[in-house]
C-alpha cells in the first residue's frame, strides 16, 4: 500500500473499520449469560436483546460501512480557539468503535454528523472540508472533497452524490443515508413531540424519508419506543415487500408493517362495495351512526335492584339507577368502560346504605356486590354487552335499524347505497368488504380503547378515506406520527382533497405540513411530461423540479393498430438491454395479456415486490399497484387503457401521473390509442 495516497488510506480505514465491526460482533456473540439471570424467562429475555444486537452488528459485504468524512476546523464543543486542532469523523451506517472504545465510524443519526447533511460555504457549521466517498459493490473506488471554507468559489454539484441517486436500482428499496438533503434532513431530525406530514412530489424521498425518520427516532428515543412501538403502514403488501429492507440495513430490526387492511383484520373480507358505497362507508359521519348504534341498546331501568347479604336486604331504588346510568352516557367514556364501572356504581350505592346502617364495609365488600347476581341481571339488562361485528352486521342489514341511527346524518338514498342486497346470517358468513372491517374497527374502538403506539408512518396517506384515517389515529393517540403522500397521486374516489382535512380525521390537526419539490429520481424531462396533468388533477399543487442534470431518456412510441403488443415487446427490449431494473406498468386489464405476451416472447417477468437479480430485471405492474414503487427504466403500455381502467376520469389521470412518475433512468410510452387530451 502506498501510504502517500489518499484513497488508499481511506481503503485502509475501511478494513480496519470492518475489522473493529466484526470484533464487535464476536465479543456479543461471547457472551456467557448463564450465571446473570435470575430465571428462565429473564434469560429468554436477554437472550432475545443478544440475538437482535448480534443481527444489528452484522457486516453486509455490498453495503459500504461509511459513505463520508467530516474534517472539523475545530474540536466539536470546544472554545473555537486559534490554533485548536480540529477532528475527524467518518459517517455511516452505525457507530463503529476499536479495541480501546475510540469512535471508528460515527453514526449517521449522531449530533457530530448533521453538518455532512447540512453544511454549506454559507454556513459551513465548523467543518472545513466534506468528504464523499464513492464504491462499486462493496469496494471504495473514488472520494471528491468540498471545501467549506472557501466561501467566494460557490457551490458546486457534488459528483458522486449524481451518481449514488442515479446508480441502477436492482433489488428492494435502499437507503437514501448517503444522500440526503439540507431539506430532508429537518424532517428526518424533527422532534418526536410532534407530528409532520410531508407533501412529496414523485421523486422527492418522501417514503425514505419518513423510514430515516423512524429510524433517528429509534436512536434518540430508543427506551422510550422500545416500550411504546412504531408502525410503519403502507398501501400494499408489495410496497412493504419492496421498502422491507431499508431499516434493517440501517441497523433497525424492530419496526413493524403492516397495511391498513391488516390493521382491522377484525373479520375476513371476501366482498368487494360499488365506489358510491365504499365513498359512503368510509365518510367521517359514519362515526356518529356506529356511535349511536353502540349506544342504542342502553335502557333506563324500571325495577329496583335488590341485593340480599345474609340476612339483610339492600334496595337500590330504579330512579338512582337511571341517574348513574345517565350520568355514565352523559361522561361519553367507552361503552365498555362504562359497562364495567356500572356494576361498582351500584355496589357502591349499596355501600352507602350498609354506612347508614352503622355497618363498616369495605374494598372486598363492594367488589362482592358487584359480583351479586341481582347486579349483574340488571347491568345486563340496562348495558348489554355490544359484539362490534355483530352491530356493523345488522346496521348494514337491517334498513329500519339503519335508519334509526343514520336520521339526520345519512340521506335515505346513502342509506340504500350502503344496505347490503342480501343480508347476512351470520358474521361469518357474511361477505365483508375492506369499508365494512374498517367500520368493525371503529364500532370496537367505541367499545374498548385501541392501543396506542409511540410513532406511527403512514405512507401514500392521500389514498385514505376519513374512516381508515381514523383507524389509523387510533393507534397513534398518545404518540406521534408521519405522514407521507402526494395529492396529485390520490387514485380513490375518496382520496383527500387536503392535508388539513386529512389531519383533521387522524386526530393530529395541529400536525406541520411540510413540502418537497426538489426530485432527486425521476429525470427532468419525464417529470415535465407528468406535470402536464397537474392542472386536471390537483390544480393548487406546484410541479416538482428535477435536480437531475441529465434529462433522462425518454419517447412516446405510436403504434399502428393492431400492433401495439410488437412495440411493447420491442420497448421492453431495448430497456433490458441496459443496466438496471425495468417495469413494465400496464392497465390491470391488459396485465393477463401482457403476461402471456412476455412469456411466449420468451421473457421472464416478475411480479411487483418480488426481488429483482441480474437474471430478472423485468417486472410486469398494474396499475393500481405502481404506487411508491421505482424501476431504472419503465415501459408504459396504453395510457388511455390506463385512465379508462378508473371510475373516473380525474382517478384515471391521477393513475396515469403516478404511471408515468416511476422511472429513475428512462420512460418509454407506448400507445396505439390517442393520448388522453390534458398530456397536451
Amino acid at each position: 500500500m502506498n501510504a502517500n495516497d489518499p484513497l488508499e488510506r481511506e481503503r485502509a480505514h475501511l478494513a480496519s473499520s470492518r475489522a473493529a465491526l466484526r470484533a464487535m460482533r464476536a465479543d456479543v456473540e461471547a457472551l456467557d449469560i448463564k450465571d446473570v439471570t435470575a430465571n428462565w424467562v429473564n434469560a429468554a429475555v436477554l437472550q432475545r436483546q443478544i440475538d437482535e444486537r448480534i443481527a444489528a452488528l452484522a457486516d453486509l459485504a455490498h453495503t459500504p460501512l461509511f459513505f463520508g468524512r467530516l474534517d472539523y476546523l475545530h474540536a466539536p464543543g470546544a472554545e473555537k480557539a486559534e490554533g485548536a486542532e480540529g477532528e475527524r469523523f467518518y459517517i455511516g451506517r452505525r457507530h463503529v468503535h476499536d479495541a480501546d472504545g475510540d469512535p471508528m465510524v460515527i453514526d449517521w443519526r449522531a449530533p457530530v454528523s448533521q453538518p455532512f447533511y447540512r453544511a454549506s460555504k454559507k454556513d459551513p457549521m465548523d467543518v472545513g472540508t466534506r468528504r464523499r466517498f464513492g464504491y462499486t459493490g462493496g469496494e471504495l473506488t473514488a472520494y471528491e472533497d468540498e471545501d467549506l471554507t472557501d466561501a467566494a468559489g460557490g457551490e458546486q454539484a457534488s459528483r458522486l452524490l449524481q451518481t449514488e441517486i442515479e446508480r441502477p436500482r436492482v433489488g428492494p428499496m435502499r437507503d437514501i443515508v448517503a444522500t440526503i438533503q439540507p431539506e430532508q434532513d429537518e424532517i428526518v431530525r424533527a422532534g418526536i413531540g410532534g407530528t409532520v406530514c410531508v407533501q412529496g412530489a414523485p421523486g422527492t424521498g418522501k417514503t425514505a424519508v419518513g423510514l430515516h425518520r423512524v429510524a433517528y427516532l429509534l436512536y434518540a428515543h430508543r427506551e422510550r419506543l422500545a416500550r411504546t412501538g412504531t408502525l410503519v403502514i403502507g398501501p400494499n403488501r408489495s410496497f412493504l415487500r419492496y421498502i422491507e429492507q431499508v431499516l434493517p440495513a440501517l441497523g433497525e430490526l424492530n419496526v413493524a408493517q403492516a397495511t391498513v387492511d391488516d390493521l382491522v383484520g377484525h373479520v375476513e373480507v371476501r366482498g368487494a362495495d360499488s365506489a358510491d358505497a365504499a365513498r359512503i362507508k368510509g365518510d367521517a359521519r359514519m362515526a356518529e351512526v356506529l356511535r349511536r348504534a353502540v349506544r342504542a341498546g342502553v335502557t333506563m331501568p324500571v325495577e329496583p335492584v335488590v341485593v340480599v347479604r345474609g340476612s339483610r336486604r339492600w334496595r337500590v331504588p330504579a330512579y338512582e339507577i337511571e341517574e348513574i346510568v345517565r350520568e355514565l352516557l352523559d361522561r361519553d367514556i367507552r361503552y365498555g368502560a362504562a359497562r364495567d364501572a356500572l356494576p361498582q356504581r351500584i355496589a357502591h350505592a349499596v355501600l352507602v346504605r350498609m354506612e347508614e346502617a352503622g355497618e363498616a364495609p369495605d374494598d372486598r365488600v363492594q367488589d362482592a356486590v358487584a359480583r351479586n347476581a341481582a347486579v349483574k341481571a340488571a347491568v345486563k339488562a340496562v348495558w348489554p354487552a355490544v359484539d362490534p361485528a355483530k352491530l356493523v352486521l345488522r346496521l348494514l342489514s337491517d334498513a329500519e335499524f339503519l335508519a334509526e341511527h343514520a336520521a339526520g346524518v345519512l340521506t335515505e338514498d346513502e342509506q340504500r347505497t350502503v344496505l347490503w342486497a342480501r343480508p347476512a346470517r351470520s358474521v361469518r358468513l357474511a361477505k365483508w368488504s375492506a369499508a365494512d372491517a374498517v367500520l368493525i374497527d371503529e364500532a370496537t374502538d367505541l367499545v374498548a380503547r385501541t392501543p396506542s403506539l409511540g410513532h406511527v408512518v403512514l405512507d401514500e396517506a392521500q389514498d385514505l378515506s376519513p374512516m381508515q384515517y381514523r383507524a389509523v389515529g387510533r393507534r397513534c393517540t398518545t404518540g406521534s406520527a408521519t405522514i407521507l403522500g402526494d395529492l396529485a397521486q390520490g387514485t380513490t374516489p375518496w382520496a383527500t382533497s387536503s392535508w388539513a382535512e386529512a389531519l383533521t380525521h387522524l386526530g393530529k390537526p395541529e400536525a406541520a405540513v411540510e413540502e418537497l419539490t426538489q426530485g432527486f429520481r425521476v429525470p427532468r424531462e419525464v417529470i415535465a411530461y407528468a406535470s402536464r396533468l397537474l392542472p386536471a388533477i390537483a390544480p393548487g399543487l406546484a410541479a416538482a423540479t428535477s435536480m437531475r442534470e441529465s434529462p433522462g431518456d425518454f419517447a412516446v412510441c405510436p403504434a399502428a393498430p393492431g400492433e401495439l403488443d410488437a412495440a411493447v415487446l420491442a420497448a421492453c427490449r431495448e430497456a433490458l438491454a441496459r443496466e438496471g431494473s425495468v417495469g413494465l406498468i400496464a392497465a390491470d386489464a391488459r396485465v393477463a395479456a401482457l403476461g402471456e405476451l412476455l412469456t411466449a416472447a420468451g421473457l421472464p417477468y416478475l411480479a411487483p415486490g418480488e426481488e429483482t437479480t441480474e437474471a430478472a430485471r423485468l417486472t410486469l405492474v398494474p396499475a393500481s399497484l405502481a404506487k411508491g414503487l421505482e424501476y431504472d427504466y419503465v415501459v408504459l403500455d396504453e395510457p388511455a387503457a390506463v385512465v379508462a381502467g378508473e371510475p373516473d376520469e380525474r382517478t384515471g389521470l391521477r393513475r396515469l401521473y403516478v404511471a408515468l412518475t416511476r422511472a429513475v433512468s428512462g420512460l418509454t410510452v407506448v400507445h396505439a390509442e390517442p393520448l388522453p387530451g390534458a398530456l397536451g
